[in-house]
């Protein structure tokens, strides 16, 4: 974290925290009134004009204010982020939601994407080293305020008949040695119409069978609260499915 300073910090942690909530670009004033970090908007327009600079701001179009770039969020997950642990409850009806159809792999994959999509509101996926593409809550994204761009929603939606797309994912996890994989904008996509999108996938494995699960949407996405999620579904599939022998 040299490369910042920590008041450059707390502005990049206050802007992502307010943009998350807002899905909005976010400007000096709302930070210098909601969140009492002791400067004033100059000082703080002038420290967001240094974040841009270094990557961690971009203008957003139509606006005064700043939204975070895919590097500013990547800071904040490996640096800020403070994972919210799962309820004891969450953890029973999550196992519950799979458990009863444990002999039945698709049924299991499928429930889990479904189940998934309903506790975070997002698209949510998985897919397995053999093929097999589960899918849920695309009407989560179709009502969200980011898929109003056509472009984004025809190409987004489009990927879900793309297999080899989501097996190529797949794959990175091989050469990472990550637990989660963050794709996050138009690099990491590989594709600039993606640069407001944001994924997250977990990885399950049996001595048969590897796959992923994760969910897509908007890169201002809740991380703190999908990410144990995303942990707790990936090694409860890995233990549902190696206790039939898959």
């Amino acid at each position: 974290m040299d490369e910042l300073s920590q008041r450059q910090i707390d502005i990049l942690r206050a802007i992502i925290k307010e943009h998350t909530e807002t899905g909005e670009a976010v400007g000096s004033e709302i930070i210098e009134k909601k969140y009492r970090l002791g400067v004033s908007p100059a000082t703080i327009r002038n420290e967001m004009v240094a974040l841009s600079k270094k990557g961690y701001l971009k203008k957003a179009h139509f606006s005064s204010g700043r939204i975070p770039s895919a590097k500013g969020f990547r800071f904040y997950i490996n640096n800020l982020m403070k994972e919210q642990e799962l309820s004891t409850v969450d953890e029973v009806a999550y196992k519950h939601s799979i458990w009863d159809e444990r002999e039945k792999e698709a049924k299991v994959l499928a429930n889990s994407a479904r189940v998934l999509a309903e506790k975070t509101g997002l698209l949510s996926l998985v897919t397995t080293s053999n093929g097999e593409l589960y899918y849920a809550g695309v009407a989560n994204l179709v009502k969200s305020q980011f898929m109003r761009d056509l472009d984004v929603s025809c190409e987004l939606f489009s990927r879900l008949d793309k297999v080899n797309f989501w097996e190529e994912i797949l794959k990175q996890f091989y050469i990472s040695d990550e637990d989660l994989l963050y794709i996050l904008g138009q690099d990491d996509f590989k594709d600039p119409i993606f640069d407001t999108c944001a994924s997250v996938f977990a990885e399950f494995e049996s001595p048969n069978l590897r796959g992923i699960i994760g969910v897509v949407g908007p890169k201002y996405i809740h991380y703190e609260h999908i990410v144990p999620q995303l942990r707790f579904f990936s090694h409860l599939i890995g233990e549902v499915i190696r206790s039939h022998g898959a």
